[in-house]
């Protein structure tokens, strides 16, 4: 009782009299107000009005006379008599255009119920399906109460001497239907109220001194006594989902509320109640003051015409009294067309509409009750804009009267809705730093916040050293957990110092760049971020490692060289890392590496040579850096042990065979250190023999010179005439050097010995005696020559002259062929016969049958091929100068060689040129009779 008092009361419904309609054309809504001159009159029923119900657009009233009137929304009021005597009870239903009565066509007591169908018709009445006593046995009793469900199968009646009486089955109809007795007791049934859950239909029985209920939908009924105080008549309602379908009982003491199985919450409303309706989420109640009137006994309705009743509108949900007034003796309370109509007994009607949820919030707004207008507005379904409205009103409120803690929390619920900058710059002071934090955490736990929220609530944590909600707030546990820009976390946290709890995000959440600059921009942890660096993936370790790598290697050298040295070959990450293990093969290119070592010779040293052994195929880059590395080690080093041991480290590099393609590249590094030995290895793999020549003639290595003409003179014979050259310009004494080099000259024929004599003569130190063993043997040499050749001079012409012979024989004298044998078989020659000017003769069929030609000997021709090969030959080679120079200089015999071509035919344009016309048809002969003659091929007749 107390929590009723303390209930506040409103006026959320406004309250007027219905008018009769201005026109027959229905245009006149039901509640509207009407002012000015065409305003009606006030409507009013007739009189003896006993019941009244409501549903289906219409107002339906029953009389003292037996009628039952309907009021559509057009108020053009109608009516048909439907009893004889009296109307007692009425029950419209809401889903079906079904009405159901009760009353008297004859005095006495006996009931009888009555189905009607509204839209049908019968006479201009509505068609009555189905009439039926409603006095369950042969004891006469009066009807209290009546209920139907909503789905035509239930129907229930009760009594005044505690029976009900339930109609099973199509209640239109008699032969679909069955009545029997559900329950009989001693005390007058005041209320009845069908409840349906699923497939499970309750019947609620009140009584004035009990409450129960049944099950009507399965066998037996079975029965559940809630309560043992009950209510008067029209005491009892049903209420709508939003309370859970209770059943409502309102006593004088208390209003309950009853689940079918347990009783429900209670509140206590004072006044002895006269009617209980509920009304959209609302419980209306009419009562009396017991002040006013004594309580009744039984019905509501001995109080007399004069008596004021109080109508009440509960929120019970809200827990407020949404509407107030006195009425004088109402009738019934209805419900239709969205709004409220109150019947009192004078025949007026007064219409109570609800104010719009807008109107009844700016109410409560006035009154700064605001936490009566959220949970209005969430009863009202209100939309989530309108709801943080409220909120950010009722925040305004609260930080206006200092209570900032309850400001945030209002200005919280506002987070989706609300600009964040609206909260933000009223929190930002110092002393309101707590709230503003308290804002922020949930902001980012709904995932709204941006990059600026984030560093602003890290700020504010890193301000209040608040180290624990620092850690709660940063260490989710899974990437879907975060509700921040974590690249904005690090960068705030690392600005402000607390380095430990960027590592963990930075860590956590794979910002590995910004992991490594804090260990060593900040930290000068360089061991954990090699660490680090080596449980990474390769693609990332690999960049990571061309980042940081000189940094690294110039702290840590070792470990960092034992890293490249893996990454470079065949790298894994090490087991602690949290990326799936690389598949094998994994290597970077070892010779992106190498800047890494610039201040670090010996861990460069280290990484090449551990890269030339493990990975022969390394980048040619590893082997030119190595090399460089080795010869810059040589030409620095002093103790000559060290210095000899590198110099076989360079060679054998050199020789390794690793510098074919960049010979260039190997051969500068070899001359800007002025490593001879590899320079000469160098130029001999080159086979730049002139170059080898002249380094020795540089540092006047004579013996090297002649050592290098005897070694490649057969590849490059200009060297020994570079090396007389060079001996003849030196002053010294170098006799014995010349003589060599004369005698190689000598027996290879490379110089004529007019050269080799004016060649000498630039050297004051060489006499006579030198090149006198030289010029004795060129001239023995030549004589022995000369000899040879006018010998053969005689032979060929001796040859030359007998062969003319032979051909003048041929010409002048006649042929004799006495051969009696066949070249071929071998067998004696027989008509018909072959001859053949060379001597030979055939059969004609072994002619026919061996000969390859008509005007060849078969005999003679493959010696006479070789003889046309070798003419043909020399005329394709007529025109070949150059070589024919080269063979004249080259050559010991030149005259030999001016023959040969002479034979080849290269002179004879010249002397077909000079020769009289005369003389070249002379030659011409000449020259074919020669060839004639020597394939011996003209044939016989």
């Amino acid at each position: 009782m107390a929590a009723y008092l303390q209930w506040r009361r409103f006026v959320f419904f406004d309250k007027e009299l219905v008018k009769e309609p201005i026109a027959n054309d229905g245009t006149a809504p039901a509640a509207a107000p009407a002012s000015g001159p065409a305003a009606s009159k006030f409507l009013c029923l007739p009189p003896g009005i006993t019941v009244c119900d409501s549903g289906r657009g219409s107002l339906v009233f029953g009389d003292m006379e037996g009628q039952i009137w309907f009021l559509p929304r057009s108020l053009q009021l109608t009516g048909f008599q439907a009893y004889k005597l009296r109307v007692t009870h009425l029950y419209q239903l809401k889903q079906h255009n079904i009405l159901a009565s009760v009353g008297e066509d004859e005095e006495g007591i006996n009931p009888l119920v009555k189905i009607w169908n509204l839209e049908k018709r019968d006479g201009g009445n509505p068609l009555c399906t189905r009439i039926f006593p409603a006095i369950p046995g042969t004891e006469p009793t009066v009807v209290s109460c009546l209920t139907v469900h909503e789905n035509l199968n239930f129907m229930a009646i009760g009594f005044t001497d505690g029976s009900v009486t339930l109609n099973k089955g199509d209640i239109t109809r008699d032969r679909h239907s069955k009545t029997q007795i559900l329950h009989k007791g001693n005390y007058p049934v005041t209320g009845l109220a069908f409840r349906q859950a699923g497939k499970t239909t309750h019947l609620f029985v009140v009584t004035t001194e009990n409450v129960q209920s049944y099950i009507v939908s399965g066998k037996d009924y079975p029965r559940v006594e809630l309560d043992t105080h009950g209510c008067g008549l029209r005491c009892s309602a049903l209420s709508d989902p939003s309370q859970d379908l209770q059943f409502i009982v309102a006593g004088d003491e208390c209003v309950y509320l009853y689940q079918p199985d347990e009783r429900g919450p209670c509140f206590a409303f004072e006044g002895h109640k006269l009617i209980a309706h509920w009304f959209r989420g609302y419980l209306v109640i009419v009562s009396r003051d017991r002040k006013v009137s004594p309580k009744s006994e039984f019905t509501s309705r001995d109080s007399q015409s004069s008596d004021k009743q109080i109508l009440n509108i509960y929120d019970l949900c809200n827990k407020f009294i949404a509407y107030s007034a006195v009425f004088e003796d109402v009738v019934d309370v209805l419900a239709e067309w969205g709004s409220l109509y109150v019947l009192t007994r004078d025949g007026r009607v007064h219409a109570l509409q609800e104010k719009d949820t807008q109107t009844k919030l700016e109410m409560l707004f006035k009154k700064n009750l605001f936490e009566m207008a959220i949970n209005l507005a969430k009863s009202q379904h209100l939309d989530s804009d309108g709801l943080a409205q409220i909120f950010m009103q009722y925040g305004d409120h609260l930080y206006s009267k200092g209570n900032h803690d309850g400001a945030v929390q209002q200005y919280i619920r506002t987070i989706g809705k609300l600009e964040p900058s609206y909260v933000i710059r009223k929190f930002l002071d110092a002393q309101r730093i707590h709230n503003l934090t308290a804002y922020l955490q949930t902001l980012h736990r709904q995932s709204l916040a941006n990059a600026d929220h984030t560093t602003l609530l890290l700020n504010c944590y890193t301000k209040l050293k608040d180290s624990s909600k620092l850690e709660e707030f940063i260490k989710t546990k899974s990437e879907s957990e975060v509700h921040f820009d974590v690249e904005t976390a690090i960068k705030v946290l690392r600005q402000a110092g607390y380095y430990s709890h960027a590592l963990y995000l930075a860590e956590n959440h794979a910002h590995h760049e910004w992991y490594l600059k804090i260990q060593l921009e900040d930290i000068k942890n360089y061991q954990e971020a090699l660490r680090y660096i080596g449980k990474l993936p390769f693609e990332q370790a690999e960049s990571n490692m061309k980042r940081y790598g000189k940094i690294l290697m110039h702290h840590i050298p070792e470990q960092t060289t034992q890293l490249l040295k893996g990454l470079c070959t065949d790298y894994q990450p090490s087991l602690e890392g949290q990326g799936d293990q690389e598949a094998p093969g994994c290597r970077a290119n070892s010779e992106e590496f190498i800047p890494i070592f610039a201040n670090n010779p010996r861990e460069l040293k280290a990484f090449l040579e551990h890269m030339s052994e493990v990975q022969p195929d390394s980048p040619q880059g590893i082997y030119d850096t190595l090399l460089e590395l080795r010869l810059q080690n040589w030409a620095h080093e002093k103790d000559p042990q060290v210095k000899e041991k590198l110099h076989v480290e360079a060679i054998s590099l050199l020789k390794s065979g690793r510098f074919c393609d960049v010979f260039d590249k190997a051969l500068v590094l070899c001359q800007m250190h002025d490593f001879q030995d590899g320079v000469l290895y160098l130029y001999e793999q080159g086979k730049l023999f002139q170059q080898i020549m002249h380094y020795h003639m540089q540092h006047e290595q004579y013996r090297q010179v002649v050592a290098v003409c005897e070694r490649h003179g057969e590849q490059e014979p200009s060297l020994w005439e570079q090396a007389l050259s060079y001996f003849a310009r030196k002053e010294e004494d170098c006799k014995e050097y010349v003589a060599a080099v004369l005698k190689h000259i000598e027996n290879k024929n490379l110089m004529p010995p007019l050269l080799v004599v004016q060649t000498l003569a630039h050297n004051s130190t060489a006499t006579l005696s030198v090149i006198r063993d030289y010029l004795v043997q060129k001239l023995q040499k030549q004589s022995q020559q000369i000899a040879q050749d006018e010998l053969r001079v005689r032979r060929y012409r001796e040859e030359t002259t007998r062969i003319r012979q032979e051909i003048q024989e041929l010409k002048a004298s006649p042929k004799i062929f006495q051969k009696t044998k066949c070249s071929i078989c071998n067998s004696a020659l027989e008509l018909p016969s072959v001859h053949f000017l060379c001597g030979h003769s055939f059969h004609q069929h072994c002619f026919e049958s061996y000969s390859e030609s008509d005007a060849d000997c078969p005999t003679c021709l493959p010696e006479n091929r070789k003889v046309m090969d070798m003419i043909r030959a020399q005329e394709q080679k007529r025109d070949l100068h150059d070589q024919f120079q080269h063979q004249l200089k080259c050559s010991n015999d030149s005259f030999s060689v001016i023959a040969d071509y002479f034979g080849r035919g290269v002179f004879n344009k010249l002397t077909l040129l000079t020769d009289p016309p005369a003389a070249r048809l002379t030659a011409s002969l000449e020259a074919g009779l020669q060839r004639d003659l020597l394939m011996h091929s003209r044939r016989g007749t």
